[in-house]
């Protein structure tokens, strides 16, 4: 097996309960398509250098040193070695300070994916009994850590055989959304209208399935980089603006006649309730019948 990298190591806390671990970053950019800057006549790739715009000379980046702005022109350096002396306990520990129920968070509010892992044999029971725990309790822990110089509010949650860690967004770093739906009309709604909606969704809804968002902005990146490699001509579509909606209605109804249900989508509740209708007088006859049989035995039996 590959050693895998981790981005951080630690201690998992829960109460007087705590074990070594290794964090992983969960998702990657790795495969997605990136350009550099070149000069035109060289080809030559550029290289972003430190200018000091006093003297208009190259700064060696090595020398560059950290500032804070605290007043106008005026700056107080921290150094690296400060950085490293500055410890608090979610450097090195993620203590779950209490548990909720995951559904309970604002999705607004998750932000980063990262996988939590035991390090080493010795932490896999005491990490392997904190998450059977959580998983029976259906519950989600909530900690802090400190990753690229921010301590950051953490999620914890059963995953398979560990634990996924979300990171939070703070409350100063989230926007509500009433400011951009206040122009939103109130009021009632046609609803004849609200239910041709509401089949659309029905029959376009279907299992969630990551593997059919693939990113097609990137895919026709790749074919065009492909095409350039090769010197071939650059042939592009113009994307059509979708048409205004003259008539709602016309366009729900039309909606509904060119959709397809997904394959593996449930019975649409129009089709069960055709179904239940269908089988009801069975249903009658069978209860009927079951009623009937201990009668007439106890009539044979008289």
């Amino acid at each position: 097996m590959v050693a895998l990298r981790s981005s951080w190591k630690g201690y998992l806390r829960v109460s007087l309960v705590s074990c070594p671990v290794r964090l992983y970053p969960a998702a990657s950019g790795a495969d997605r398509i990136s350009f550099h800057n070149l000069v035109p006549e060289t080809m030559s790739r550029i290289n972003m250098v430190a200018i000091d715009p006093t003297t208009g000379k190259q700064v060696p980046r090595d020398q560059l040193v950290k500032g804070y702005e605290f007043e106008k022109g005026r700056y107080v350096i921290i150094g690296d070695e400060e950085l490293e002396q500055l410890q608090i306990e979610s450097n090195r520990v993620i203590d779950v300070s209490t548990f909720v129920d995951d559904t309970e968070v604002d999705p607004l509010y998750l932000d980063a994916p990262y996988w939590l892992a035991p390090d080493g044999k010795m932490a896999q029971e005491t990490f392997r009994v904190l998450v059977e725990g959580m998983r029976r309790e259906k519950k989600a822990g909530i900690g802090r850590l400190v990753l690229s110089s921010r301590e950051r509010p953490v999620l914890l949650s059963p995953r398979g055989k560990g634990l996924m860690i979300r990171t939070l967004r703070a409350p100063e770093e989230v926007r509500r959304e009433e400011p951009y739906f206040e122009d939103i009309e109130d009021g009632a709604l046609d609803a004849s209208a609200v239910k041709l909606a509401q089949q659309i969704v029905e029959q376009k809804s279907g299992p969630f399935d990551p593997k059919l968002f693939t990113d097609n902005y990137q895919a026709a990146l790749a074919e065009l980089v492909k095409a350039k490699i090769k010197g071939e001509k650059i042939v592009t579509t113009e994307v059509a603006a979708p048409a205004p909606v003259v008539d709602l209605m016309a366009a729900l109804k039309k909606s509904l006649e060119t959709i397809k249900p997904p394959a593996s989508s449930k019975p649409s509740r129009a089709r069960e309730e055709a179904e239940e209708k269908k089988a009801a007088p069975k249903k009658a006859q069978a209860k009927k019948d079951q009623t009937a049989a201990p009668k007439a035995k106890a009539r044979r039996a008289g």
